[in-house]
Parts: structure tokens; C-alpha cells; sequence
């Protein structure tokens, strides 16, 4: 288990601030970490733990850009406090692969030019990744409402689909 400094110091804890300890499991590893109780999940991750790829975008939980996986679901990590997810399983854009190599959605969004910007990315990815686990990826119509949660402002949606219909259409399992 990884014990994580924070930016919290322990004289900064107050009666209206309470610090609590949480061990988050975020891509196969545990970490120990002491945060402000009112922390959320993608702050823990960006701000606590370095990883970077869930974007804060909206902040409102309406754009996707901060979608990460809880026990296997996708979820908005900016409406989510951490301190919930103590012990749960927390995969990220970073954990989709243990051998160095890339998710096949990430070789498809590659290979279908499926961002501009790629602030979306991670989160269309992860979003991606838990429609095709769901079983909800078989139709253009089924993605077009299933990925709806997921906003590009660049408008690479039709590249987006064309990545997950290929990765649907030759079998690749890219659940985790």
C-alpha cells in the first residue's frame, strides 16, 4: 500500500474542515490518503494522486471529460466525494492496460482520428469502455444515446462512434 502525502496538513483541520483517511484501490494499486472529507473523487485523483487524464471540464458533472470506472461502472468523478469510494475499485484512463500497450479503443480512437483537441478523449475512452462491458454498443442508435453523456467540443463525434463500432464490430473484448 502506497501512502500519499496531501496537501493537507494536519494544524489545518478544523471543526468546519474535517479531515478523513481513505485508502482509494485506483488502477490495481492502494493508496492511503488523508484529505479534507469534502474532496471529490477527481480531485483526489488529478490533485492527490497525479493522474491526470480524468479532466475537469465541467465541474457539473455534464460533459463526461472526468468519467472513470467504480467497481466496473462508468461515473462522473466531479459530483463524486472520494471519501465514498473508500475500498472500491477505481480504474482510469492510465489503468486500462497492464502490459504497456494501448486499450484497443485507444488504438481505434488513434486510427479513426477521434479527437481534435483530446480533452474528451479519456472520458469518451472510459465511457467507451463500459457501454461495450454493458452490452450497449451494438447499434449506431444504442452508442449515439449511450455516449450522450460524453460532450466533444470539437464535434469528433462521428469519429468517435466510427472507433467504437470497429472495436465492436471485430470482436475485441475491450472491457477491462
Amino acid at each position: 500500500m502506497k501512502h500519499v502525502e496531501t496537501t493537507t496538513r494536519p494544524s489545518e483541520a478544523t471543526s468546519e474542515r474535517p479531515d478523513v483517511e481513505v485508502t482509494l484501490n485506483v488502477n490495481g494499486e492502494e493508496y492511503r490518503l488523508r484529505f479534507d472529507a469534502r474532496v471529490t473523487l477527481l480531485d483526489a485523483l488529478r490533485d492527490h494522486l497525479g493522474l491526470t487524464g480524468a479532466k475537469k471540464g465541467c465541474d457539473q458533472g455534464a460533459c463526461g471529460a472526468c468519467t472513470v470506472l467504480v467497481d466496473g461502472k462508468r461515473m462522473v468523478s466531479c459530483l463524486a466525494l472520494a471519501a465514498q469510494y473508500d475500498g472500491h475499485e477505481i480504474t482510469t484512463v492510465e489503468g486500462l492496460t497492464d502490459d504497456g500497450r494501448p486499450h484497443p479503443l485507444q488504438e481505434a480512437f488513434a486510427r479513426h482520428d477521434a479527437f481534435q483537441c483530446g480533452y474528451c478523449t479519456p472520458g469518451q475512452i472510459m465511457s467507451a469502455v463500459s457501454l461495450q462491458a454493458e452490452g450497449r454498443a451494438d447499434t449506431e442508435e444504442d452508442i449515439c444515446e449511450f455516449m450522450s453523456g460524453n460532450i466533444c467540443r470539437c464535434g469528433a463525434y462521428a469519429n468517435i462512434r466510427a472507433a467504437i463500432r470497429e472495436v465492436v464490430s471485430e470482436g475485441n473484448d475491450a472491457s477491462l
